[in-house]
């Protein structure tokens, strides 16, 4: 073996490489800087190492393995290394998505962190294009499209719960479900009032052995119509509506 071939630089690890690792570098850090400033969960520090990191990945796939390459005998799909970014990047997104109450937290985090990911895989791949426009794409979103979300709710139809007083025992549960939501509307939330409670607080005169749930619906169906099929349908005591902040009727 001659001493040029000891020497000669290996496959991968030249200037173009190490451009790929600052594009990463920098543009995951730009993301980063981004969730720091707005004091989010994950900052500037876990953004540039996820992009650092799944650069590095790329390049190792393209790169890493053409000392033991012969044709015909061993072969290299570099795609399988990209495919596993993305099988990490859950683990670690899944870490920071919770629910706190009757909320989720932390998917927009979850969701940038798999975003630069993938630039840093584009950079890694040579893409420098792409991964620019994607992170340009992510400031688009993130400020952008943040005055939306304030006129969203002047758009949306506002809540509507209904009580509901049905006979047991006459599997009815299904069969108001199908009628909300043919009717428009999708169940946001459900309740129901225990046996003993009902009984505890059941009026002289009430109709025995009933079922009370509370639903509340979201859509933009009719509330009147919807309230005439409830009050048509065989077993159903009683119907009570408010949309609202206000009263039921």
């Amino acid at each position: 073996m001659s001493a040029s071939i000891l020497w000669e630089e290996p496959t991968g690890q030249g200037w173009t490489q190490v451009g790929e690792l600052t594009t990463a570098l920098v543009l995951s850090s730009a993301i980063g800087l981004e969730r720091e400033i707005r004091q989010k969960a994950a900052g500037l520090r876990t953004y540039t190492i996820i992009g650092l990191g799944a650069a590095l990945f790329m390049l190792v796939s393209k790169y890493g393995f053409t000392d033991v390459l012969r044709p015909g005998l061993v072969q290299l799909d570099p795609s399988r290394v990209a495919a596993q970014i993305v099988s990490g990047l859950g683990f670690i997104g899944g870490g920071v998505i919770f629910m706190r109450r009757d909320s989720v937290r932390g998917l927009t985090t979850a969701a940038a962190m798999w975003l630069t990911a993938g630039v840093g895989a584009a950079a890694g791949a040579g893409l420098g294009l792409l991964a620019l426009l994607t992170t340009v794409a992510y400031f688009v979103v993130c400020y952008g499209l943040r005055p939306l979300t304030h006129w969203m709710p002047a758009l949306r139809t506002p809540p509507v719960t209904y009580r509901i007083e049905y006979q047991d025992g006459r599997g009815l549960l299904r069969t108001i479900l199908d009628i909300c939501t043919g009717a428009g509307f999708f169940v946001a939330s459900f309740s129901g009032t225990g046996h003993d409670e009902r009984d505890a607080q059941r009026e002289p005169g009430a109709h025995p052995h009933t079922v009370e749930v509370v639903l509340t619906l979201h859509g933009r169906g009719n509330a009147n119509a919807l309230t005439e099929q409830l009050v048509d349908t065989s077993g159903i005591v009683a119907v009570a509506y408010n949309h609202e902040d206000d009263e039921f009727t």
